[in-house]
């Protein structure tokens, strides 16, 4: 990729951390310098990620450039979702309204729960035998 990035930006969700990169172009989308349908075999977690570019008409304008980092493919999905809008607020705050009303701003703080010991999991508990 040539030229300085306009804006660098990070997006988390779960174990995925997203550093996002955009410049001007014409709407390539790389992560981990692979294209994003190498990446992401799944329409769907294509469509999450392109979702803020999509709801600005922004998709033509900006290359991005994403190094992509833990988690699984919907952490990381929803990682570079957020990366993305962050970066675009970044760029033109007048953005930050529609962003944000489509929820694209706010991080999932969600995390996986840890696992407590004498159980399996989380909250799984062995099967309790009687006799």
């Amino acid at each position: 990729m040539a030229g300085k990035p306009l804006v660098q930006s990070t997006g988390r969700r779960k174990q995925a951390v997203a550093r996002v990169r955009l410049r001007h172009g014409e709407g390539a989308i790389t992560v981990n310098r692979r294209s994003i349908e190498d990446y992401f075999p799944s329409e769907t977690h294509r469509m999450i990620a392109t979702e803020p570019l999509r709801l600005t008409t922004t998709a033509e304008a900006y290359d991005v450039d994403v190094t992509m980092d833990g988690g699984g493919t919907t952490g990381q999905a929803g990682a570079l979702r957020l990366g993305i809008a962050r970066a675009l607020v970044a760029l033109d705050p007048d953005l930050r309204t529609t962003l944000k009303r489509a929820g694209f701003l706010s991080r999932d703080a969600r995390e996986k729960e840890s696992k407590k010991y004498g159980l399996k999991k989380a909250r799984k508990a062995p099967q309790y035998s009687k006799r």
